[in-house]
């Protein structure tokens, strides 16, 4: 069902945002507001929240006001249990469940589907991408393995999506590094998107296996909600451009 923008449980809706759609799951009801392309729409970037907060993330909100322009419809996604106003989220394929769920929502629209998110979003995505058929994902804040506990590696999941992949990541990400990433460091650089020179920031290739498995930029600074302390030589507003140029210019790479 659709409600009026007003009435959505969203944190500062764009005035392009037409409305937030509620869609029952197996997992519950869960709900996607819609930040309409602006132009010509080519893509849908579905975006899911992390396990410890919701679609206020800095970095979904900066997607869904950048994109649109870009011919990228964003979709910002709340799980069933966010929905529900609970604290703790579910077990991962309770995760998969709603997000499998959504995906006749998203598809609706008739147009190729990225699917994405942060933290444990990211997970799902990358868990999910190939029985969806999703057109490609976007890992943000990937969380590669506990703070801690590197041997504890979800790697397998961020290798597996089978399609292609970026990962935007904090350079002091406890959940991981860049440089703790497979293949990170053999990669080939693919270079910042024009007009962003930040010093520490930075972009690879990363192999495994017979190819290209993603691509990874990284945010100078960042911890794994991408915030960079005052101290650092970018600012908040330099990060968030760092995220929202490297996904402009990934996306206009992508294979129609």
């Amino acid at each position: 069902m659709k409600d009026t923008p007003a009435a959505a449980d969203t944190a500062e809706p764009s005035a392009e945002t037409v409305a937030a759609e509620t869609v029952e799951t197996d997992a519950g009801p869960a709900r996607i507001t819609w930040h309409p392309a602006r132009t010509a729409a080519r893509l849908v970037l579905a975006l899911g929240h992390g396990a410890g907060g919701g679609i206020e993330a800095r970095d979904l909100k900066a997607l869904a006001t950048v994109l649109p322009a870009h011919g990228v419809t964003v979709a910002l996604v709340e799980q069933p249990w966010r929905v529900a106003g609970k604290k703790v989220a579910p077990a991962p394929k309770t995760l998969d469940t709603g997000w499998r769920g959504l995906w006749p929502a998203l598809t609706q629209p008739g147009l190729p589907v990225i699917s994405g998110g942060r933290s444990a979003g990211a997970r799902v995505a990358c868990r999910t991408a190939g029985e969806l058929g999703a057109h490609a994902v976007l890992a943000l804040g990937f969380p590669l393995h506990p703070p801690g506990r590197p041997e504890k590696s979800r790697a397998d999941e961020l290798l597996g999506a089978g399609v292609p992949t970026l990962v935007v990541q904090g350079g002091n990400d406890p959940f991981g590094r860049p440089g703790e990433f497979p293949g990170y460091r053999r990669g080939r650089a693919i270079g910042m998107p024009p007009g962003v020179r930040l010093r520490g920031s930075i972009g690879a290739r990363a192999v495994a296996g017979d190819g290209w498995a993603y691509e990874l930029v990284e945010v100078a600074h960042g911890d794994h909600g991408l915030a960079v302390p005052k101290r650092a030589d970018i600012t908040q507003e330099e990060a968030l451009t760092v995220v929202t140029d490297a996904v402009v210019r990934w996306v206009g790479s992508l294979p129609q």
